[in-house]
């Protein structure tokens, strides 16, 4: 067990500690405690060896006694002997420091950090009823001394070669069940006290528990573990419950502070787990390090970041297929010093990051290697960057995820892209201003790809917020409707399955959130999301108009609702007659072509229409819903504009409002205000418009830890364009944001099926019944109502009975061994379900059921 300065630094962490080292012993298992120096206690040794006076050397020494002497009262202890003789050497240190030399004199001050605070400790635990024994740790650690090494690296950042001891195991068995030791430190060939460098308590920790094969090492910090990213900026990141010794220590090399890398290497020879702890909340589960688990999906386990990198570029025609230029340019890294960490190359160009935590990275430093470096080959420095870093096993499997990730990537500056290969990450190295706005958006486009797994309860935990925030969770009731009505939902699916079922409160609730913009005057339900009369009927109830995209749609809708219910028409590509009879109804019509007034412009002599622009790009959470852009067959082009009001003029129509929808599943409040602005903007051109339309396309977060959309947020967004746009009416029309989180589909569970390391579990329907799985990569939460509060052990590709490859519902979704019989719930089927199902192998088609 190890414990940081802040777990050793007052009284109540100590008390806590004796609980834990108690705890364990009930378990049976004998315990190696190891102690960093009481926080800011190494800062204070490294500011004393810093005095060339020995008076304030003196002085020094004499504050970190006190401080210790302050702990010792404050546990009401007297002065034990250990203590005393090490405070005691401390003080004949600073008053002496020529006889070792400067660096193992250096390495002898700092090393009391920890042989006092362990000293202290032991005292406390013995004398609070937990006998424990002080083990100087230099004398089961030996410094080995390696290639390249210079006395400082030796003395001052040693490494241990720890491999399983039995010897030591039987002599520590022989004298205690409880040890106290330090970390931190350890003893090289020459019997010299040396330093471990960095993070060099959780490396002895790990070291002991190497050579001890103990059961678990166990490091206690004032964090519950490693998260998927760091929490202070990102406070959705979520905790990592179980990662391999390699992932862990790809994210702590490649930003993660919680864990010094070098720890992990002396535990996997001898499979040693480690495990992360909060000392203050031991309660919560951690994180867990061990060999690898092969029973998971292919995931990004963490995103992170590392500031102040330097690139430094190196350009030469003369070195493509030349021998020996790259020996020639890095000789003059080792020449300086100085370590390389990833580097890119070309033909005429080799370019490398230098990572501030391993070199001494300051301008004379830089100045002297490109001046050397000059002599061979054109040199750039280009600083200060960060390297934002993906993490997961398995990451080239993971590419085809990650577009929407890397587009946003395109926005910026990026001097290299680096994909590791050991196939554990891939890194980005952009301008370092950057990445304080960029982490938190690329670990919510992660999550929202699907490439960070959050539903897998295995291997990620809850939210840094839901541990250590307010406790506060976004309101997901309306999500969650179906937990509460799980005996009804069984009752339906024991009648017959597969069912769609509808929650009627839901979608009044989705409705009412909406219309508390207060900037919009109007909003239409996209009807295509779903047609079923009791969900039109709800929504006028609530003063929702419709927009329909056919005459079919368009007749279905004015057979159900209000005559008083406005209407929208917004066809794409149809033919005449489409017009021609929306014409004739109260639906407000719309273009978004050249075409129809160019070949029909009689067809629409003395109308108001709405004219559909596109703004040149979409958005969406798939290539399949971006409804802007060059690449999509929506609007008319903003260049086409003047020669469309030409058209207009030409037979007497008048552009009345002006409308944009660039996709869906968009979960960025700033979007609509963007459109909004460029639609206003485009009006002012044109003078007839009054109102405008900027669509819908509201993201409903599907994926466990996803954002919601901020629906407070968006209508400071639209009330700020408002005000300066004041003239113009605003219109929106969602459609799944309405009605998506209110039906479910019911499927019973036919047969399973094992394919190699694969298990395929099938229900009864599939792609005919939902199609948005195998259209658009969907994500769908799938439970197993029958089994709800089971515990999920199953990894499980879910299937329906389609002859197509594709009549997948879910890759890789962990839930409890299921049954044939047993009931699944697939989530958030209210949008684009019933509506696009098909009788597809002429399979019976999902009846529709409505619960008030």
């Amino acid at each position: 067990m190890k414990f940081g300065g802040t777990s050793v630094a007052s009284l109540p962490r100590w008390q806590n500690i004796r609980e834990l080292v108690a705890s364990r012993r009930t378990e049976g298992a004998r315990v190696l405690v190891v102690v960093s120096a009481l926080s800011g206690i190494t800062d204070a040794l490294k500011q004393l060896c810093r005095h060339a006076d020995r008076a304030e050397r003196n002085e020094a020494a004499k504050a970190i006694v006190q401080r210790h002497y302050e702990l010792l009262e404050h546990m009401q202890l007297a002065l034990p002997g250990t203590l005393n003789e090490r405070l005691g050497d401390l003080v004949r240190l600073a008053d002496d420091s020529g006889s070792l030399g400067e660096l193992a004199w250096q390495a002898q001050v700092q090393a009391h950090g920890e042989l006092m605070s362990s000293a202290l400790g032991a005292a406390f635990l013995s004398h609070s009823g937990v006998t424990t024994q002080w083990l100087d740790a230099r004398e089961c650690l030996s410094a080995v001394a390696l290639p390249n090494q210079n006395e400082r690296t030796r003395l001052l950042s040693a490494m241990v070669e720890a491999k399983p001891d039995p010897a030591l195991n039987a002599r520590l068995a022989a004298l205690g069940e409880v040890f106290i030791t330090q970390g931190f430190i350890a003893r090289e060939s020459q019997g010299r006290t040396v330093l471990l460098g960095r993070g060099g308590s959780d490396t002895s920790a790990a070291y002991f528990g190497a050579l001890l094969k103990a059961q678990r090492v166990e490091i206690w910090t004032d964090v519950a573990g490693m998260f998927t990213a760091n929490p202070r900026q990102v406070p959705g990141a979520r905790l990592l419950q179980r990662l391999d010794y390699e992932e862990a220590q790809e994210i702590a090399s490649t930003g993660a502070k919680v864990l010094h890398p070098r720890c992990l290497s002396p535990l996997r020879e001898p499979r040693v787990p480690l495990l992360i702890k909060d000392t203050n909340r031991p309660e919560l589960e951690g994180t867990v390090i061990g060999p690898e688990v092969r029973a998971h999906a292919p995931s990004v386990k963490a995103i992170s970041a590392r500031k102040g990198i330097t690139l430094v570029s190196m350009e030469s025609v003369g070195m493509w297929q030349q021998v020996g230029f790259l020996a020639d340019v890095f000789a003059h890294f080792k020449q300086h010093g100085l370590s390389v960490d990833l580097i890119g190359s070309a033909e005429t160009n080799v370019t490398v990051s230098l990572d501030p935590t391993e070199n001494l990275l300051d301008s004379d430093a830089i100045a002297a290697l490109a001046s050397d470096l000059a002599k061979v080959c054109r040199v750039k420095v280009i600083a200060p960057c960060a390297a934002i870093t993906l993490v997961g096993r398995g990451m080239r499997s993971l590419l085809h995820t990650l577009s929407g990730v890397l587009a946003e990537f395109g926005q910026l500056r990026v001097h290299m892209i680096s994909q590791s290969s050991n196939n554990l990450n891939l890194t980005f190295v952009v301008d370092e201003e950057v990445v304080d706005l960029l982490l938190p958006h690329l670990h919510d486009l992660l999550i929202g790809a699907g490439a960070l797994r959050t539903d897998d309860s295995a291997l990620f935990g809850p939210s840094w917020q839901a541990l250590y925030g307010s406790g506060e969770v976004p309101d997901v009731a309306a999500a969650w409707w179906h937990e509460a009505e799980r005996d009804r939902l069984l009752q339906i699916a024991a009648e017959a399955t597969p069912r769609y079922v509808y929650h009627l409160p839901t979608v009044r609730h989705q409705a009412r959130e909406l219309k508390s913009l207060a900037a919009v005057d109007r909003l239409h339900y996209a009807v295509k999301a779903n047609t079923h009369p009791a969900i039109l009927a709800a929504l006028a109830e609530e003063g929702f108009g419709f927009e329909c995209v056919s005459p079919g749609e368009l007749k279905f809708v004015l057979a159900h609702v209000p005559e008083s219910a406005p209407l929208l028409f917004t066809p794409n590509f149809a033919p005449r007659e489409d017009y021609a009879w929306a014409l004739t109804t109260r639906a407000t019509v719309s273009l978004d072509a050249l075409y129809p007034l160019e070949h029909w412009g009689e067809l629409f002599r003395g109308r108001e229409i709405v004219l559909r622009v596109d703004l040149g790009r979409g958005l969406g959470h798939h290539e399949k819903v971006r409804t802007g852009g060059s690449g999509s067959k929506f609007g008319l082009p903003v260049d086409q504009l003047d020669d469309f009001l030409h058209l207009a003029d030409a037979h007497g129509v008048t552009v009345r409002g002006l409308h944009a929808h660039l996709g869906s599943g968009i979960l960025d409040d700033t979007h609509w205000g963007e459109v909004y602005a460029q639609l206003a903007s485009l009006a002012e051109r044109i003078g007839s418009v009054s109102f405008i339309d900027i669509g819908g396309g509201l993201g409903v977060p599907s994926h466990p830890g996803e954002a919601r959309l901020d629906i407070a947020a968006l209508d400071r967004v639209l009330r700020e364009v408002k005000a300066a746009y004041p003239h113009y009416q605003l219109w929106m029309e969602p459609g799944r944001y309405l009605v998506a989180d209110a039906g479910v589909l019911l499927a019973k569970v036919t047969q399973q099926k094992g394919k190699g390391a694969l298990r395929y579990l099938g229900l009864d329907t599939g792609m005919n019944s939902l199609i948005r799985p195998a259209l658009y990569d969907a994500w769908h939460e799938i439970v197993n109502l029958t089994r709800l509060h089971e515990p999920a052990t199953a990894l499980y590709q879910i299937v329906g009975p389609i002859c197509e490859s594709g009549d997948v519902l879910g890759s890789d979704r962990r839930l409890p061994e299921a049954a044939e019989g047993d009931v699944m719930l697939i989530a958030q089927a209210g949008a684009y379900g019933k509506v696009m199902s098909s009788p597809y192998n002429m399979r019976d088609e999902a009846e529709e059921i409505i619960l008030e």
